[in-house]
């Protein structure tokens, strides 16, 4: 195995270019091509698209202010226990509308 003169180094992107790459391969057709015209890896971009649908990522990317993150964790909430609920009225209209036969 040959020695390069110079070890490769991580390369850093700084959240301009991630919301560039971001807002690319969201207005093209296909993630690898945004890829490919960025010179990354499509595998790089595929972890920043998942992170950038993450709550946490999004709040700390926003740096909301405390009143505005506060409301949107109770939002989140509500919307997780609606979803619930609307799952178990889902379940409950199977269960009900199997009547035994008479």
């Amino acid at each position: 195995m040959k020695d390069s003169p110079h070890p490769t180094k991580r390369r850093r992107y700084d959240a301009a270019f991630r919301a560039e790459a971001l807002r690319l391969a969201g207005e093209s057709r296909s993630t690898q091509a945004a890829a490919r015209a960025l010179n990354i890896s499509p595998k790089l971009l595929y972890k920043w698209q998942k992170e950038a649908l993450t709550p946490i990522a999004a709040a700390r990317e926003a740096e909301l202010d405390p009143d505005t993150a506060a409301e949107l964790r109770q939002l989140r909430a509500l919307a997780r226990r609606q979803a619930q609920e609307l799952e178990i009225l889902k379940k409950a209209i199977i269960i009900f509308s199997q009547t035994p036969d008479q």
